[in-house]
């Protein structure tokens, strides 16, 4: 007889490590809701505006890696830790000093990369507490900590109509000053945690072709969450001249259902297969994709498509991750780290393409439509994968693949 959700793992730790999380993801993309009102002050070019926003999602993509090692290393709740202070510092930093040009917000971008890194943190230090059945639940509830993007997207441009936009980043950490306090005392280490690996076991798993295309497929659901997530404040406020502070609701509404369905995506592939539910993603996401890419007429219209691409994308992230445990279940760290990273890279490619399209075509439509060929290459490699997936270590799981 299974025991239930509730009777397994530690409460304590999934909560700690949710709240990091969300605040964590709240600051990385802090640069995106501000990114009108930054943009109007510096001066920047679509394709600086682009880059700007891209920056953190990047240097958060490379440093989930690092992060993932440190987990491995000096166990999660010690790498969180540090993390969170890099992120304390770089904002309070960026406060005090000021942002002055280009080069200071992609300084600033890199900072808040560390709080993109949370991922890598966060996500082993909930699963290690939980087994094989209860995988893509628990991680589906530490991983909605996505929802931060929310916050930044609803509270960011307003915070910087009333206190101008440099205060915001010393207001951001009040919330995170709090989630650091709640993780010191809350989270703990799981005790059966796996031995540290070393370098060489990072570069073998990368000679597993399964590790590929996992990061593949999340460089596409995670990628375009993310990646929309940054742009979508100046997109808003780029074809239907909407204000910064109207522009950011609209994004947040987008953010919000992104998130929130991501539990949902890991409960849907425990119960009909991860497989089976990213197909089913990736063919909606391209089609809503390539619909989005020939720009609507008025941002109602606009919403009413964008939402459901970001809810999408947001259960395939939670889909992604009900697989990726049961393939890697001893390499679980790396694997995060690495599929963590390759997403935020998806990120960056589609943030920093929609602004340089934007400067060199005028609109979005070219970055759009390679993104949604990039859905369709993941449905294609899926297919491909599914039958030697079901028939090797599908065999051999308590779950459904």
């Amino acid at each position: 007889m299974q025991k239930s959700f509730w009777q397994v793992g530690h409460k304590p730790t999934l909560f700690s490590a949710f709240l990091y999380f969300d605040l964590s993801f709240m600051v990385w993309v802090l640069l995106g809701p501000l990114a009108v009102q930054i943009a109007a002050d510096l001066h920047l070019s679509p394709a600086q505006k682009g880059l700007m926003v891209a920056t953190p999602v990047l240097a958060g993509a490379l440093l989930r890696i690092v992060m993932g090692v440190l987990v491995d290393q000096i166990k999660p709740k010690m790498a969180g830790l540090i993390g969170q202070i890099i992120v304390v510092l770089s904002l309070l930093v960026a406060w005090l000093h000021g942002i002055q040009n280009f080069q200071q917000a992609l300084m600033l971008g890199i900072g808040l990369g560390f709080a993109g890194a949370a991922f890598a943190v966060a996500l082993p230090l909930a699963s290690r507490w939980y087994p094989p059945e209860h995988q893509g639940t628990a991680l589906g509830i530490a991983g909605a900590g996505n929802s931060g993007t929310v916050f930044a997207a609803l509270f960011a441009p307003s915070l910087a109509v009333a206190y101008g936009w440099n205060n915001v980043f010393g207001l951001a950490l009040i919330p995170l000053g709090i989630a650091m306090f709640v993780y010191i005392i809350f989270a703990k280490d799981s005790p059966d945690a796996p031995p540290a690996k070393s370098l060489s076991q990072y570069v073998a798993i990368l000679k597993d072709k399964d590790a590929w295309w996992f990061m593949f497929f999340y460089s596409v659901t995670f990628g375009g969450f993310v990646g929309l997530a940054s742009s979508l404040t100046i997109y808003f406020n780029d074809l239907y001249s909407l204000g910064a502070v109207k522009a950011g609701y609209c994004t947040a509404a987008c953010v919000f259902a992104g998130s929130l369905v991501r539990p949902i995506g890991g409960l849907v592939a425990d119960r009909i297969g991860g497989v089976r539910t990213l197909l089913t993603m990736y063919s909606i996401a391209a089609v809503l994709l390539v619909i989005m890419s020939f720009g609507q007429p008025t941002y109602q219209l606009a919403l009413a498509i964008i939402i459901p691409v970001m809810a999408i994308l947001g259960m395939g992230n939670g889909a992604v991750f009900q697989l990726v445990p049961q393939r890697f279940r001893k390499e679980i760290g790396v694997m995060t780290g690495l599929v963590g990273m390759a997403g935020g890279v998806g990120g960056f490619y589609l943030a920093a393409s929609l602004g340089y399209f934007k400067q060199t075509h005028g609109n979005y439509q070219v970055g759009l439509l390679i993104f949604a060929g990039l859905a369709v290459l993941a449905m294609i490699g899926l297919a491909g994968v599914k039958t030697r997936w079901r028939t090797t270590w599908g065999s051999v799981t308590t779950a459904k693949v």
